[in-house]
């Protein structure tokens, strides 16, 4: 929880310098906040996909650097045309590597779903999400209250963008259930320890609300993995260190996908 405490932290510190340079009314007149969003629920329950959100992830804080030379042009449409159902794209500097900017980028060459990873502490983040051209946001139960939740997810709706809130807990999945959620991701890896176990999502899996998209995320790297995550009912894969510890991580998701279409059930 050290680095998580860490990150949290420094985002406050990050949001506030943030809304004195782009003021709320600034973010407004993007060309991408009157933009209709694209569904990641709807692009998650496609027959004909497999439901993988590609993630561009230049490093973390667990594993260090891990593809620090990409084109986000490149890469995001690679993603794409290799059979991803939506891309994620992490906007946090410090710690991963990564800038509003690359997720406009990969929003001028795709029409997908892109999901903004990022830890959301302030309304003014959201706001921010849906003025660089994002369809979803990622809420972390870990560092908010079921009350934040609750607020962020409204004005998030306000703006037409879908939910995904990240759980890695039946305790937090519980607190959260009645929320106004439109996907919830069972994270597996363990903050305290940094560990990855996909059972958790499996012990998880019957706990989320029936009518709520189920996405599976961290510590996938084969088809059986994902044909086991679908038989418990999950209809998206989040994976990026899988793909961006490669030398072309489009490619190692044509792969992946490829293996899954491939194999029978």
């Amino acid at each position: 929880m050290a680095i998580l405490d860490e990150i949290v932290a420094h985002k406050r510190t990050e949001v506030a310098s943030k809304k004195d340079l782009y003021p709320i009314k600034l973010l407004e007149r993007s060309i991408y906040y009157q933009t209709p969003v694209v569904s990641l629920k709807k692009y998650l329950s496609r027959n004909d996909r497999v439901g993988v959100i590609a993630e561009i992830k230049r490093q973390s804080p667990s594993r260090g650097i891990i593809n620090e030379h990409i084109s986000v042009e490149q890469l995001s449409i690679g993603y794409m045309q290799s059979g991803a159902s939506a891309l994620s794209v992490l906007t946090d500097a410090k710690f991963f590597g990564g800038k509003n900017e690359d997720l406009t980028v990969a929003r001028k060459f795709n029409f997908c779903p892109i999901l903004r990873k990022e830890f959301i502490i302030d309304e003014y983040q959201i706001i921010e999400a849906k003025s660089i051209g994002a369809d979803a946001i990622l809420l972390i139960a870990k560092i908010l209250t079921p009350k934040e939740i609750a607020n962020f997810s409204s004005v998030a709706k306000k703006l037409g963008l879908e939910v995904l809130l990240e759980v890695h807990s039946e305790k937090e999945l519980l607190d959260n259930v009645e929320q106004n959620i439109d996907i919830f991701g069972v994270n597996n890896r363990n903050l305290d320890t940094l560990a990855v176990d996909v059972k958790l999502s499996l012990e998880l899996a019957a706990k989320i609300p029936s009518m709520a998209v189920k996405i599976s995320e961290s510590g996938i790297e084969s088809a059986e993995t994902i044909r086991s995550l679908k038989s418990a009912g999950y209809s998206g894969f989040l994976i990026g260190e899988t793909f961006m510890k490669t030398s072309s991580p489009e490619k190692a998701c044509a792969r992946l996908i490829s293996e899954v279409l491939s194999q029978p059930g």
